[in-house]
């Protein structure tokens, strides 16, 4: 397709990136660190981390790491959620040249064993509130290191000391757990303190992660992204940012778990500049987290559409300072115009859309400062090629087909899927979406649908054949359908169509689910029925569940019981 899209750059916005072959995250990171080392880089509940002490700590990090015996090349399990050990945990183990393995803290033990089996990661940190799920599974994987860590451990005396008394004696969030021979990460770092660091050789080649995706399949597969694929996208969002981003001045507040691709990038990207990111441990409680901007003149914001939409219906944000404020980043799930148009209006500043998928780093288009087009994702980034095709052929411009993209910043395929990787990357590295875009007559790329029954919620992908997976082994469950409903909170939701041979209640079905799923996977409506639609071969017609669900979404929905 004709680079259209060129022609939306900023004046001296180069078309390609320049990319030192031989640079690594490692190196983008040291940088920062030699460069602001004075600068605040991190800040959690009242307690700043300078470049200068991130370095220290991730090296001590790493210099435990290797000691104990973990190899280059070696995957790492990372299970917190937004605290100052996220960062501190995430550069040692790359600066040791481990692989690391992004988990979600809300996985079941069913979730997380399939993750740290199919990753064979050798070593987990985890926030003690989760280490029970962790316990539950640790023996029938081929994990050897278990490093726990308190919600207060990197926060300044006393209030660290508080926090972490409070979250396990107060507010009881810490459940017991046993271990055997697991660490505390105070312990680690003080360790590592007094050994000696020998950095191993990092190659721009080498995996950084292993980030975990559903697909197009519903089965969990790690996306396999190098140091170059990474350190790429950085630059190619760098480049089309340029004229806003101000070398270590960026205060940027980052709500959206570390832990998810979206902001992970983002926050990388900020770390390139000597910003420093706000960590929100938990966004979901809206006035804690106003209370949080309250005391910041912040530059920039990460989040969902749903996330924005809690901050606006919320009357303490309006009356927020937002005279440092540069723009919202909008990423995960589609962004509502409304809530692009309040936004505007209530900040004074945009709120812009970008197009990801984990794959590919996460970043292949996003809106451009001053230029930005509500209902677009915006423009390719530099270096970028993308095709819109049908079966047989590439479409012109205004054409809706596949999106199909090729840039640096494409991973390298799914690790140990060698199958699953043909599918979704042809021989001419082409990284086939699945997605349904056009691109206008400007150069502007507009999403049309997402992969065929993927449902996002909240920004979180959510595969139906999961669902139905996990509804079926249930012993009075002999059919299950799932589809994405409307939802005026999460975008969307999962709906489910069950056929059981006995008796059951809503409520029944939703505990059954709370019990080995995430809890955006937990469907949000349950619909109980003789049959199931279904095509001649028995498959079920996802299809014609969705169109009913659409003609009267309202009726009886969430209420049923046989």
């Amino acid at each position: 397709m004709e680079r259209i899209w060129l022609a939306q750059y900023p004046q001296g916005t180069p078309a390609e990136i320049s990319l030192d072959s031989g640079t690594t995250l490692v190196d983008v990171f040291r940088r920062s660190c030699e460069r602001f080392a004075a600068h605040p880089a991190f800040h959690n509940w009242g307690t700043t981390l300078s470049y200068a002490e991130v370095d220290a700590h991730s090296r001590d990090f790493a210099a435990w790491l290797t000691a104990n015996g973990m190899r280059k090349g070696e995957r790492i399990a990372l299970m917190m959620p937004n605290v100052l050990q996220y960062p501190i945990a995430l550069f040692g183990a790359l600066r040791a040249g481990l692989v690391v393995v992004n988990t979600n803290p809300l996985y079941t033990p069913r979730e997380l064993e399939h993750q740290l089996l199919n990753s064979g990661a050798v070593c987990i940190v985890v926030l003690a509130n989760f280490a029970h799920v962790v316990e539950k599974v640790i023996a029938r994987t081929s994990v050897r290191s278990v490093v726990v860590t308190e919600l207060g451990d990197l926060l300044r005396f006393p209030k660290g000391a508080i926090i972490s008394w409070a979250a396990r004696r107060v507010k009881k969030l810490v459940p017991q757990y046993r271990i055997a021979g697991a660490l505390s990460l105070r312990d680690v770092l003080d360790a590592g303190s007094r050994l000696q660091f020998a950095p191993p050789p990092i190659d721009a080649e080498d995996l950084a992660f292993l980030q975990y995706t559903g697909g197009t399949t519903g089965v969990a597969k790690g996306a396999m992204l190098s140091h170059r694929n990474l350190v790429a996208n950085l630059e190619q969002v760098s480049t089309l940012w340029g004229s806003i981003i101000e070398d270590g001045k960026e205060v940027v507040i980052t709500p959206l778990p570390l832990y998810h691709i979206f902001c992970l990038t983002a926050c990388l990207t900020f770390v390139k500049h000597g910003g420093l990111s706000v960590l929100i441990t938990n966004p979901r409680d809206i006035p804690a987290f106003i209370a949080e901007l309250g005391r910041w003149r912040f530059s920039f914001i990460s989040g969902v559409n749903t996330l924005y939409n809690a901050l606006l219906q919320h009357p303490g944000f309006a009356r927020l300072d937002f005279s440092k404020l540069k723009l919202g980043i909008a990423g995960g799930m589609a962004l509502h115009p409304s809530v692009a148009e309040r936004w505007l209006k209530t900040t004074g500043r945009d709120l812009i859309e970008g197009y990801g998928l984990t794959e590919a780093s996460p970043v292949v288009a996003c809106n451009l400062p001053g230029r930005s087009r509500i209902g677009s994702v915006g423009v390719p980034v530099p270096s970028t090629e993308l095709s819109i095709r049908d079966e047989q052929r590439e479409l012109e411009a205004g054409k809706e087909g596949e999106l199909c993209l090729r840039g640096p910043q494409v991973m390298r395929g799914y690790w140990q899927m060698p199958q699953e990787t043909d599918k979704t990357l042809d021989a001419d590295g082409w990284l086939h979406t699945g997605d349904i875009a056009r691109v206008d007559s400007e150069g502007y790329v507009h999403i049309v649908d997402r992969k065929k029954d993927m449902i996002i919620v909240s920004g979180f992908k959510v595969f139906p054949n999961e669902i139905e997976s996990v509804l079926t082994t249930h012993s009075a469950i002999v059919e299950a359908g799932c589809i994405g409903v409307p939802d005026d909170h999460s975008g969307q939701a999962v709906k489910v169509f069950l056929v059981a041979r006995e008796e059951l209640t809503v409520e029944q079905v939703r505990e059954f689910c709370r019990e080995r799923m995430t809890g955006y996977k937990v469907p949000k409506y349950v619909e109980f029925r003789p049959t199931l639609p279904k095509t001649n071969i028995g498959k079920i017609l996802r299809r014609a569940l969705a169109e009913e669900a659409q003609k009267d979404r309202h009726d009886d929905v969430g209420t049923g019981t046989r």
